[in-house]
């Protein structure tokens, strides 16, 4: 995940340490309120469908894991052995990957999206991103980013097991699932339109060539969701019905107060897909330590984490899952 600016009445706040890399993330005016939850819909029947559930510790597991490669960014050693790592957990799986070489101001680097398919008995597909790259900027400094790469790529990792499991006949209950480990996600130098977002621009640029983002219900993206102090974002970018979807399955599972405290308008791995009119949100959590101060700096550790806001945010997106397939 990119830098992040606050907006305030009378000061402009930079999380930047020492580096080149500027934000992809601005509050709005709006961004410091807290916002009401959204209304509840009309009554209806009760939903007494059994609650789904993830491993939270394995999921934890995974994160430290991940980040024990140390920096993965694009190129280097590490990002390869965790290429390895993530396709070695999805034997078994539909795996396919988009790999390409993307040109960018600092020269050219291998990009690879890794993405497993779980079909369905229903004609759509629901997607699930989460970068698993780290801050090139940051390549000198020491930077694992436990939460800022590594929980979303743990947490993809925790979906695969439970759809491996829930799968019957070879095919799930309702739409297809795609999870997708996006590759650079962070800006190489200076965050732009045209610096960041590589993997997900091609991607979605890919999609669109070959009639796949026609077939998209809904798409998520994972990112910054394992702060001990949780509180994930409403971003303005993402498709409010989606997000309203998203609260009523955290409320189901008793988790709304570590949602939606907080508007902001938010460049993620989205973004090159609410352009091409995919409806889609972004689960993050940006206000990571006091005034943000954990996020891009060495600080990004496992020690700022827990198992239980990764159980929040998988349970409340498996639940999510389930909501969509009854749409």
């Amino acid at each position: 995940m990119g830098l992040l600016y606050l907006f305030g009445m009378v000061a402009l706040v930079s999380c930047s340490r020492g580096t080149d890399a500027q934000p992809k993330v601005s509050l709005d005016a709006q961004a410091l309120t807290r916002t009401t939850p959204p209304a509840p819909p009309e009554a209806a029947a009760p939903d007494n469908a059994p609650l789904p559930h993830i491993d939270a510790k394995r999921a934890f597991r995974y994160t430290h894991e991940v980040t024990a490669f140390g920096e993965r960014y694009m190129g280097n050693e590490n990002h390869k052995r965790l290429e390895r790592y993530i396709v070695d957990h999805l034997k078994g799986d539909q795996v396919e990957d988009d790999a390409f070489t993307a040109d960018t101001v600092e020269g050219k680097f291998p990009v690879r999206n890794i993405i497993a398919k779980f079909p369905g008995t229903k004609d759509g597909v629901i997607v699930i991103l989460g970068h698993y790259d780290t801050n090139y900027p940051l390549r000198s400094t020491g930077f694992v980013g436990a939460n800022d790469g590594g929980t979303s790529t743990a947490i993809l990792l925790e979906y695969a097991n439970q759809l491996r499991a829930g799968l019957h006949d070879k095919k799930r209950g309702g739409y297809s699932v795609w999870l997708v480990w996006t590759d650079g996600e962070e800006a190489v130098k200076t965050w732009s339109a045209t610096d960041s977002l590589y993997g997900t621009r091609h991607l979605a640029e890919k999609w669109e060539k070959d009639g796949t983002l026609k077939k998209i219900k809904a798409l998520l993206v994972m990112d910054m969701i394992g702060d001990a102090d949780l509180n994930i974002d409403r971003d303005t970018n993402s498709a409010p019905w989606l997000l309203d979807l998203i609260y009523a399955a955290a409320e189901r599972r008793g988790y709304q107060s570590h949602f939606y405290a907080r508007q902001t308008t938010i460049e993620d791995d989205h973004i090159p897909f609410v352009k091409r009119g995919v409806p889609s949100a972004d689960v993050i959590d940006l206000d990571y330590g006091y005034n943000n101060v954990f996020h891009h700096t060495p600080q990004d550790t496992m020690d700022k984490l827990s198992p239980k806001s990764l159980e929040i945010v998988g349970d409340t997106i498996l639940e999510t899952i389930r909501l969509l397939d009854q749409r």
